[in-house]
């Protein structure tokens, strides 16, 4: 095995049992693979080499029973600590922690821990204590955990009311925006409303409008014709005139026929006819009384002379 790091056959021959030393080695690192391949390996001593951190993949070691890492100059551990649930003694003496990952409190098996010679959090330190033997570093482990614990529980709790904060404020946004959006649907329904009402009294101001000028149009039409009216003779009654043409018509048409059938009856060969005799005959007479009246009037002017 190489100062930077342990190799296979290596890690194997100083596999005693299922404890595996790699103390006093002047590691910089940890040689991750090499040891996962050694899952009988359930007892780790990693002090006094040179680690300044430990890789992400160091917490899939899940075999690991008991971890030496005391010595060193570690200055956190990986986040995901915790799933080492394993771990029943975890050594820490002498590194350069200030705290502990929250996921420390999941080791629910841890029985020992020594965390001395660390520039620990004063509450942290405080809680760990001494662990000067047996008793006190088991006392540390049960404390650490509970403090580790009552952390995550706080954290938990946090987390919770960040998320139910920001539930309430999705929630609040959502109900803003519904009602947002009931504003702008009422608003546009009573826009819409507004315009209806305006266009309908447009309507009904434009029907008024035209029937007040029919109206006027109409009166004046009136004044126009009634003064030219008045103005006019009385004229007859048109009944009455027409009846006088009627008369004067029929009038008309027997006297033509007299005329006619007189004319025929002293003109053509018809006059030797029985109703012909007759109407020469009244013809001759109504000329003869025609005359008589005509040498009366004379007589009579003669005498009033003188």
């Amino acid at each position: 095995m190489s100062r930077g790091g342990g190799k296979g056959p290596s890690l194997k021959d100083k596999l005693d049992g299922n404890e595996l030393d790699l103390s006093l080695c002047d590691l910089n690192e940890v040689p991750v693979r090499e040891l996962a391949a050694l899952p009988k390996a359930t007892i780790l001593d990693l002090s006094c080499n040179n680690l300044i951190s430990l890789p992400s993949d160091f917490c899939s070691l899940m075999h690991l029973v008991k971890l030496d890492l005391s010595k060193n100059r570690l200055q956190q551990l990986p986040l995901d600590f915790g799933r080492l649930v394993n771990l029943q003694h975890l050594d820490l003496l002498n590194n350069r922690l200030v705290t502990l990952p929250v996921s420390f409190a999941q080791l629910k098996n841890l029985k020992w821990l020594d965390l001395k010679d660390n520039p620990l959090d004063p509450v942290l330190a405080k809680v760990a204590g001494d662990c000067l033997d047996e008793k006190q570093c088991k006392q540390a482990a049960v404390k650490v955990l509970q403090h580790m614990k009552a952390i995550q529980s706080e954290q938990d709790r946090q987390r919770q009311r960040k998320l139910q904060a920001e539930r309430e404020m999705e929630k609040k946004r959502e109900a803003e925006q519904r009602a947002k959006e009931a504003q702008e649907r009422e608003l546009r329904k009573r826009e819409k409303a507004e315009e209806k009402e305006r266009r309908r009294r447009e309507y009904d101001a434009q029907k008024a409008a035209k029937q007040e000028m029919e109206k006027k149009t109409k009166k004046e039409t009136v004044q126009t014709r009634k003064p030219a009216s008045s103005s006019r003779p009385p004229q007859p009654p048109r009944h009455k005139h027409s009846w006088s043409r009627s008369v004067l018509r029929v009038l008309l048409f027997v006297l033509l026929c007299v005329l006619c059938t007189l004319a025929a009856c002293k003109l053509t060969e018809l006059q030797r006819q029985p109703l012909c005799i007759s109407v020469n005959t009244l013809y001759e007479d109504v000329l003869a009384a025609l005359q008589n009246h005509k040498t009366l009037q004379n007589m009579l002017q003669q005498n009033s002379q003188p």
